[in-house]
């Protein structure tokens, strides 16, 4: 599978940018998955639920079917987090897989900036980052800059670059 990141700091316009990416992505034709790395306890179950039920009783997956989506939730239980390229292997096929998050791991990325936050970008100290998303100029990097809210021309920037 193709997959291109989107990193940043926090409030850096990561999400807002993934969103539009996905929907821009898709009106072209393409089939994307996305997956989302979060730093925190995050929990897509809610408290008094059949599924949470389940977990909090021990199950180590839970998988909750409807006739219009299905989950599958894995408890780690002490294990560690599972690498994004064995995560990867659970998703099922698609044109391209667009990655928030994991701006450490291998994969190329846009870094989405905004000048508000007050950090350099991360692409000063990581070779992974191929472009920058940002609502200003930046200085000192040798990379393709494109206005933070131009979806369209990013999304050209990444199919060329999965495509290359």
């Amino acid at each position: 599978m193709k997959i291109y990141g989107v990193t940043g700091w926090k409030n850096a316009g990561k999400t807002g940018l993934m969103e539009r990416l996905v929907a821009e992505i898709t009106a072209r034709g393409f089939s994307v998955s996305t997956i989302k790395h979060a730093h925190h306890n995050t929990d897509v179950d809610q408290p008094g639920r059949d599924s949470h039920r389940h977990r909090t009783a021990g199950a180590r997956e839970v998988l909750l079917a409807s006739p219009h989506r299905w989950a599958l939730m894995a408890e780690l239980r002490d294990a560690d987090e599972p690498p994004l390229s064995e995560l990867l292997t659970r998703l099922s096929p698609v044109d391209i897989v667009l990655i928030e998050g994991y701006k450490r791991d291998a994969h190329p990325k846009v870094e989405a900036h905004r000048q508000a936050t007050g950090r350099a970008p991360l692409a000063h100290d990581n070779d992974t980052i191929r472009a920058i998303a940002a609502d200003g100029p930046v200085a000192g990097l040798d990379l393709p800059v494109f206005d933070l809210n131009d979806t369209a021309a990013i999304a050209d920037f990444i199919l060329s670059e999965v495509e290359a």
